[in-house]
């Protein structure tokens, strides 16, 4: 039996001398397993298709709940991503949040639409990538039936004073109704407005806001947190992402020699 769909390639694995295995997020399927023979071989009508991050129309043919990949065509490259290194490493982290929380064999469009959003404004690169990462972070989280109470303090009922995110319940609480030893990430009154405002958005709007320092640094961290908390594991290509963003923020602190100086010069110590 053949299938066609729209998937999203997460990652890809070799197989053999020249295919290769996908794991694919697709429209009608969710989560599946895809064997791409001879998407290696120089010249294959597939291997466009086959890369990680490439959304495409797919033709699948389908035999004992094994698919694999006859026919397809690329609809979308994200172009953004494959000239910038850092964006293209957390659109793989993206990948890897979606192949965590995707099911095998369960539609679930909302969950492959939310992704190409991110992805598409990853690509266009006009939004900062820190409040793009924490947006996704915990509007992941929603989609999966992981989101935090924040309405009020869980423990006195009031409203959050001094507010904190506990990380095990998915509650807010105030700092002083905080039982000792909770795993928490503090919060500020605009990095809390910004974590309601993802979690009751409409899903065109979710990303429509901007925050400044410093909740900005809050929110992105509180996401992060509560994420890899939930999920109970990490993710490489998280921290390959951050080694990346650090390599570059480090790159573009150096000051660079003063008019007339060699290089050299400006790394010594003053005479005594």
């Amino acid at each position: 039996m053949y299938i066609n769909t729209t998937g999203l390639v997460l990652r890809e694995a070799p197989y053999r001398e020249s295919s290769k295995i996908l794991t694919v997020l697709t429209s009608t399927h969710g989560k599946i397993t895809v064997a791409a023979r001879g998407a290696r071989r120089r010249g294959s009508r597939i291997a466009a298709a086959a890369q990680p991050l490439m959304l495409s129309e797919m033709t699948l043919f389908v035999h004992r709940d094994r698919y694999t990949l006859t026919e397809a065509q690329p609809v979308e490259l994200f172009p953004g991503l494959t000239h910038d290194l850092a964006r293209y490493s957390l659109g793989a982290y993206f990948a890897e949040l979606l192949e965590a929380v995707a099911d095998e064999d369960v539609p679930n469009p909302e969950l492959l639409s939310f992704g190409l959003n991110a992805l598409y404004l990853l690509s266009e690169g006009k939004r900062d990538m820190r409040l793009v990462k924490a947006v996704f972070e915990l509007r992941i989280m929603l989609i999966s039936g992981y989101a935090p109470s924040l309405a009020a303090c869980a423990r006195c009922g009031e409203p959050a004073n001094d507010p904190v995110l506990l990380l095990d319940e998915g509650a807010l609480s105030c700092l002083r109704c905080k039982k000792p030893g909770e795993a928490y990430e503090k919060l500020c009154e605009g990095s809390l407005e910004a974590m309601r405002f993802v979690l009751d958005a409409a899903p065109r709007r979710v990303f429509s806001f901007r925050l400044q320092e410093p909740a900005l640094r809050r929110f992105s961290a509180a996401c992060e947190a509560y994420a890899m908390h939930q999920l109970g594991r990490r993710f490489k290509t998280l921290e390959y992402y951050k080694s990346v963003s650090e390599g570059i923020a480090a790159d573009g602190a150096k000051t660079p020699p003063e008019k007339g100086k060699k290089p050299e010069d400006t790394d010594k110590n003053p005479a005594p």
